[in-house]
């Protein structure tokens, strides 16, 4: 926990910090790991500031053991501002024990420290439950999707089951969603195994880059798309939905997932047809106004749902003309 000073990301210097948090808790604090923390926190004036924050994150949950809260106020760094930080602590940093279910609402998007020094971003919808044991670390994803950030820790393995999907991993860096029928799993940096529960003798391997399907039937199949289609598979994590050569009914799942006011595709016609864009995961009529303006289609924002296109009463010759309209105007792009 020795990083380059303000070469640093603000992310990067948060998952530190939440570490130490971890560090602080644990038994056998030592005047060694006291002088290396405040060597840590000297190198960056910003890293004083992100370690109150996870601790204050910390208190407000009120975590159970009176050891560690103790230990806290020893170091003088307890805060009494820790309740406001609670109050804005959605999208923000909080403090995830072991044996912890954790859930995120539509549209909610949370990056979590856990304590082993691993970090989990937790998409829109989701639930989950975090378990550090003394010899393995076990996430089970219920419904949703994570990406993780796993701290080297070779005695305990990372395993994340979903369904009845299960990856593994010591050191990495990927993504589970658990889907009807099985899970995606995207790798970002490192290797994973990855094995149907009932099937634990025939695992397979992904490394950085690769995507795949794992059906709870042991089904695989495998992408190796180029770095960028990875990257737009994780824009969620910063609150974005990057699409490119995507379909309309493939955006409009995607921003579904994020916002309790839906999008309705009215003219199923428009279901294939390819789109190229950034949007925010919060903007769906964004989206819906970008589809109106590049391809001319109806858009109909009055009511609870938001309707692209028109359902009923097209013939031949306008629907042919509609069509003919979205080719001609090729891919729609908003940044």
């Amino acid at each position: 926990m020795t990083g380059s000073g303000n070469r640093q990301g603000a992310g990067e210097i948060a998952d530190e910090a939440a570490a130490w948090v971890a560090r602080l808790d644990a038994d056998g604090w030592s005047a060694d790991d006291e002088a290396q923390l405040e060597r840590w926190m000297a190198a960056d004036p910003r890293r004083r500031g992100a370690l109150l924050h996870a601790q204050a994150c910390w208190v407000a949950l009120d975590p159970p053991a009176p050891r560690a809260r103790a230990t806290m106020r020893r170091r003088g760094l307890f805060m009494a501002a820790g309740g406001a930080l609670a109050a804005s602590v959605v999208g923000g940093f909080l403090w995830l024990a072991g044996g912890t279910t954790y859930r995120t609402e539509i549209g909610e998007i949370r990056r979590v420290p856990l304590a082993d020094g691993s970090t989990a971003t937790i998409n829109s919808d989701t639930q989950l439950e975090v378990t550090l044991a003394s010899r393995r670390r076990e996430v089970r994803i219920a419904s949703g999707e994570a990406w993780f950030r796993v701290a080297k820790d070779p005695a305990r393995p990372f395993v994340v089951e979903a369904g009845q999907v299960v990856v593994q991993a010591v050191g990495t860096a990927f993504s589970v969603r658990r889907r009807d029928g099985g899970a995606d799993i995207i790798v970002t940096e490192g290797v994973v195994q990855v094995w149907a529960a009932q099937a634990d003798g025939y695992r397979t391997s992904l490394v950085a880059g690769q995507s795949a399907f794992f059906g709870d039937n042991a089904a695989v199949r495998i992408s190796d798309g180029p770095p960028s289609a990875v990257d737009r598979a994780l824009a969620w994590r910063s609150g974005a939905i990057d699409l490119s050569g995507q379909t309309v009914a493939h955006a409009v799942e995607d921003f579904n997932r994020y916002n309790r006011r839906k999008l309705v595709l009215a003219d199923p016609r428009l279901a294939g047809e390819q789109i190229d864009g950034i949007f925010r995961t919060d903007d769906p009529e964004g989206f819906a106004r970008a589809l109106h303006d590049s391809f001319g289609v109806p858009l109909d924002t009055s009511g609870a749902a938001i309707r692209i296109g028109r359902a009923n009463n097209i013939s031949a010759e306008e629907g042919t003309s509609s069509l003919t309209s979205l080719h001609q105007h090729g891919k729609a792009t908003r940044p």
